[in-house]
C-alpha cells in the first residue's frame, strides 16, 4: 500500500502539469498555502472548475492568460503602510520635540519577499539636556571632590552655550559594604575605614543618590561640598552596581522624558562585574530593578550581584543613557574596551584631580551629538534588515547604520530594506527601531502573508470530493486517508499493471524515474533526504543543480528541475556570479578607477599595466582621454592598434554614441581632443554614470584639414616669380643710375680743375708706347 504521505504531491499532480516554463508551476505544491511559500511571484487560482491541465500556482499573467477569474486568484501583496508620521523638529524649544520620522508604519510581507521604508533622524537644536554626575568616592579620589564642589556653575555655564534647558544631579559609590570588599576588623573600622592610616572618613557604601536632576546649580555645589570620601579593601569598585541604578530609578533621579540623559561615570580604578559576587557569597543575579530605599541608597547591594555588560546596555537603551566614562589615564583603555560593547558610550581621560572633567563632558556631549546611530529592539527572528545611510554628503553608503560627523541640525536619511525567511506561528510581530540614546522611535508591525483567504471558506466531507472523501479547500480536493485523485476517487488499494504505461516518458521508458511509484496511472514520487521530488514522471528535483564552494547554486539560488534560479544580484550557471557593483567602485568614483570592468563583483582590469582591487594602481598608465581614444578608433572608426576583433571587445566594454555635438553631462563626464593618422581632429565624450556604466558620446564628423587649391597655388607662385623678378630689375636700374650719376659727377670735377691748352686734350695717349729692355745687352 502506497504511504498517506504522498497523497499531496499525486493531487497536485493529477491537475498540473511538469512544464518548468515557470518556478510557481514547477513545484510540488498541494495547496494554497504552500504555493505562496514558493515565491514571491506566485499566485494561486481557487476557481473550483479551474482548466484541467493548467497549475493552480502559477504567475498571476499566467493564470489569467489560462482563464482563471481574477476575483479567484489569492495574491497577497507586499505593501509598507505608514500609520504616524509627525514633522521633524527644528528647535528643541518646541513643546512637543520629534526628532525622528516616521513614528508607527505596518509591513506586509511574503515569505522570501522584501519592502524598503526610509527614517529620518535630526538632532535638533537647543534641546533639553540632563547630567547625571555619577562620582567614585573611595578615599584615591579625596583630591576630584574638592575639584568638583565648583563644578555645577562652571558646567552650567559651558553647556548654556549649547542648551538654554539644563538640569544637572548628582550620585557617588564605593563598593558592596561586606567583606572582602569592605574593611571588616577591627570592628572600629567598620564605622571609620580610614583608621589605619589616622584620618576619618564615612563608612563603606555602595550606591547613594543625592541630588534629583535640578536646574538649580547652587544647590549641586551645595550638595557637593557636604560629601565626604570613603575607603573600600579590594582596589575595584561597585561603579556597575551604581550606573545600574541611576539606570533604572528614573523617577529618583529625575530623568525628563524630552530630553538627552548623560551620565558622566568617574572613576581612577577598575570596576567589578557579574559574578565578582561570588567572593562574597553572592548568587542572586542582578534584576535590573530600582532598589533605592527611604534615605535613597541602594537597599540590596549585598544581596544581588554586580550587573553584566549585557544587562547595562539593555537598560541604558531603555532609557535612552549615553554613558561617559571619565576615567584616569591607567584605566582608559579597559574602559575603552567596555565602551565597545555598551553603544552610545564615550570615554575621556581623566586628570589626577579632575581638573578636566568640564571639558571632557563637553567634548562628550559634541562627540554624542555628532553621530546617529540606529538600534533594533526585538527583531523576529523569521525577519532580516538590511540599512542603507544617507549622510551629510548626500551620498548613500550600503550596509551602514550610522552617520557621524554630524552638526546640530543636521539631517540624515536611513533606508531599511525588511525580508522574510519564514512564516512564524504567530502571524503579526513588532519591533522598533530607534537612535541610540534618543526617546524617539520607530514602531514596526509585521504582518506574516503567509495564508490565503480561501481557507477560511473550506468545506469538509465536501460532495466535489467522491462524496464526501475529501475537504474542499481554495478550489481543490484534500483527500482523507486511503483516496488519492483530484476528487478523491482513486483508492489506494487498487492497482493495475496496464495504468503502468501512463507513469513513464516515452523516449525513456522508464516508470516515474526509478524515483516514484505508479498508482492509478499517476506517479506518486518517493521523499528523499536530500530534498523534494516531484514532477509528471518524477522527473524533477530540488537537489540535482550544480554547486560552488559545496553549495548548491553558490547559496545564492534555488535549485528548479536542474536549474539554478539565481536570487537578485547574483546571476551564472552557479549564481556564483554577483551583478553588484558597489565592489568595484574606486575611491576616485569611478567603476575600477576607469581602467577595467567589474566582472561578478570584482575588476579585471583591462587597461595594461594596471593593477588592484579596482584596478587604482597603474604607474604607467595614460590619462583616461589617451586610453579611450584606442576604444574609439577601434570601435568607431575600425582602425587603430587595437582593431583585432577579440582585443577590441575585451579591453572596450564602454558604449559608442554618435552625436553632433558635444553636452555638458556633469562632473562624471571628461571632454576628450586627439589627431588621428590624416591629421584630422577627432572629439569625444568619455561619461561613466553612478551604476558604473560608461558611454563614448563621439562626434560625427572629423575636423579634417582641406587640401591645397593647385590653381591658387600656381598662379599665387608665378606672381610671386614675376614680382621677385620684376623687383629684382628695378634695384639694378636703380644702382646703375646711381653709379653713372656718380661717375658723371666725378667727370665734371676734374675738367673744371684742368690748366691745359683747349686745342690739346690732356686725356689723349698716343698710339706708340717706347719700352727699355733692362736686360739687353747688344750683339756679341
Amino acid at each position: 500500500m502506497v504511504s498517506v504521505t504522498f497523497r499531496g504531491f499525486l493531487t497536485f499532480f493529477l491537475i498540473t502539469t511538469a512544464s518548468c516554463a515557470s518556478i510557481c508551476s514547477t513545484r510540488g505544491v498541494s495547496s494554497c498555502k504552500q504555493c505562496l511559500a514558493v515565491s514571491p511571484s506566485c499566485a494561486w487560482c481557487s476557481q473550483a472548475d479551474y482548466g484541467k491541465g493548467n497549475p493552480r500556482c502559477d504567475e498571476v499573467s499566467a493564470l489569467r492568460q489560462n482563464n482563471c477569474d481574477p476575483n479567484n486568484i489569492e495574491y497577497p501583496a507586499s505593501k509598507v503602510n505608514i500609520l504616524i508620521n509627525r514633522p521633524l523638529s527644528d528647535k528643541g524649544s518646541e513643546g512637543d520635540i520629534t526628532q525622528m520620522t516616521p513614528q508607527k508604519i505596518e509591513l506586509f510581507l511574503r515569505p522570501d519577499d522584501s519592502r524598503i521604508f526610509t527614517i529620518q533622524v535630526r538632532q535638533v537644536e537647543d534641546y533639553p539636556l540632563d547630567i547625571y554626575y555619577l562620582m567614585d568616592l573611595s578615599y584615591s579620589m579625596k583630591d576630584d571632590l574638592e575639584t568638583v564642589r565648583t563644578l555645577g556653575t562652571q558646567l552650567a555655564e559651558r553647556m548654556h552655550k549649547v542648551t538654554s534647558n539644563l538640569r544637572i544631579g548628582f550620585g557617588a559609590f564605593v563598593d558592596k559594604p561586606m567583606s572582602p570588599y569592605m574593611y571588616m576588623s577591627p570592628p572600629e573600622v567598620i564605622a571609620n575605614p580610614c583608621l589605619e592610616i589616622g584620618t576619618t572618613c564615612k563608612p563603606t557604601f555602595g550606591y547613594h543618590h543625592i541630588l534629583t536632576l535640578t536646574d538649580k546649580v547652587e544647590r549641586f555645589n551645595q550638595e557637593v561640598a557636604k560629601q565626604d570620601v570613603s575607603r573600600n579593601r579590594d582596589a575595584p569598585e561597585g561603579g556597575f552596581d551604581a550606573i545600574m541604578q541611576a539606570a533604572v530609578c528614573d523617577e529618583r533621579i529625575g530623568w525628563r522624558n524630552e530630553s538627552s540623559h548623560l551620565l558622566v561615570f568617574t572613576t581612577d580604578a577598575r570596576t567589578h562585574i557579574a559574578l565578582d559576587g561570588r567572593l562574597a557569597g553572592i548568587v542572586h543575579p542582578n534584576d535590573g530593578q530600582c532598589h533605592l530605599g527611604d534615605k535613597n541608597s541602594y537597599t540590596l547591594s549585598t544581596f544581588l550581584d554586580y550587573p553584566s555588560i549585557g544587562l547595562m546596555t539593555e537598560k541604558l537603551s531603555q532609557k535612552n543613557i549615553n554613558l561617559v566614562f571619565a576615567v584616569t589615564k591607567e584605566v582608559t583603555d579597559l574602559y575603552k574596551e567596555y565602551s565597545e560593547l555598551i553603544p552610545g558610550t564615550t570615554v575621556g581621560t581623566l586628570s589626577k584631580d579632575s581638573g578636566n572633567v568640564i571639558q571632557l563632558i563637553v567634548d562628550s556631549y559634541e562627540t554624542i551629538r555628532s553621530r546617529v546611530e540606529l538600534e533594533v529592539r526585538d527583531l523576529p527572528e523569521e525577519l532580516s534588515l538590511s540599512f542603507n545611510a544617507t549622510c551629510t554628503n548626500n551620498e548613500v553608503t550600503p550596509g551602514l547604520k550610522s552617520c557621524s560627523g554630524l552638526k546640530i541640525g543636521d539631517t540624515v536619511t536611513f533606508s531599511i530594506e525588511a525580508k522574510v525567511r519564514g512564516c512564524p506561528a504567530e502571524r503579526v510581530k513588532t519591533f522598533n527601531i530607534k537612535p541610540v540614546g534618543f526617546k524617539d522611535s520607530l514602531t514596526v508591525t509585521v504582518h506574516f502573508q503567509c495564508d490565503c483567504e480561501c481557507q477560511k471558506n473550506d468545506e469538509p466531507n465536501s460532495d466535489s470530493c467522491n462524496m464526501g472523501n475529501g475537504t474542499l479547500s481554495c478550489g481543490i480536493c484534500q483527500c482523507y486517508s486511503g483516496w488519492l485523485g483530484p476528487h478523491c476517487e482513486c483508492s489506494e488499494e487498487q492497482y493495475d499493471p496496464s495504468q503502468q504505461d501512463r507513469c513513464s516518458q516515452k523516449d525513456k521508458g522508464v516508470i516515474c524515474s526509478r524515483r516514484g511509484e505508479c498508482v492509478c496511472g499517476q506517479c506518486i514520487c518517493h521523499t528523499n533526504d536530500f530534498g523534494k521530488v516531484w514532477g509528471k514522471y518524477c522527473e524533477c528535483d530540488d537537489f540535482s543543480c550544480l554547486r560552488y564552494k559545496g553549495e548548491m547554486c553558490s547559496g545564492h539560488g534555488q535549485c528548479n528541475c536542474g536549474d539554478c534560479i539565481c536570487e537578485s544580484d547574483w546571476t551564472g550557471d552557479y549564481c556564483n556570479c554577483t551583478t553588484r557593483t558597489d565592489t568595484c567602485m574606486s575611491s576616485s568614483g569611478l567603476l575600477c578607477s576607469g581602467r577595467g570592468v567589474c566582472v561578478c563583483g570584482k575588476c579585471d582590469c583591462t587597461q595594461p599595466g594596471s593593477y588592484g582591487d579596482t584596478c587604482e594602481k597603474c604607474p604607467t598608465c595614460p590619462d583616461a582621454c589617451t586610453f579611450k581614444k584606442g576604444c574609439v578608433e577601434c570601435k568607431k572608426f575600425e582602425r587603430g592598434p587595437w582593431m583585432n576583433e577579440s582585443l577590441c571587445k575585451r579591453i572596450c566594454r564602454d558604449e559608442i554614441v554618435p552625436v553632433q555635438e558635444l553636452v555638458d553631462n556633469g562632473k562624471d563626464a571628461v571632454n576628450c581632443t586627439y589627431k588621428d593618422e590624416n591629421d584630422c581632429v577627432v572629439r569625444f565624450q568619455y561619461h561613466e554614470d553612478s551604476s558604473g556604466k560608461s558611454v563614448l558620446y563621439v562626434i560625427n564628423e572629423e575636423e579634417c584639414p582641406q587640401g591645397p587649391d593647385i590653381l591658387v597655388v600656381l598662379m599665387s607662385v608665378m606672381g610671386a616669380i614675376l614680382l621677385v623678378g620684376l623687383l629684382a630689375l628695378l634695384i639694378w636700374k636703380l644702382l646703375i643710375t646711381i653709379h653713372d650719376r656718380r661717375e658723371f659727377a666725378k667727370f665734371e670735377e676734374e675738367r673744371t680743375k684742368a690748366k691745359w691748352d683747349t686745342a690739346h686734350n690732356p686725356l689723349y695717349k698716343g698710339a706708340t708706347s717706347t719700352f727699355t729692355n733692362i736686360t739687353y745687352k747688344g750683339e756679341n
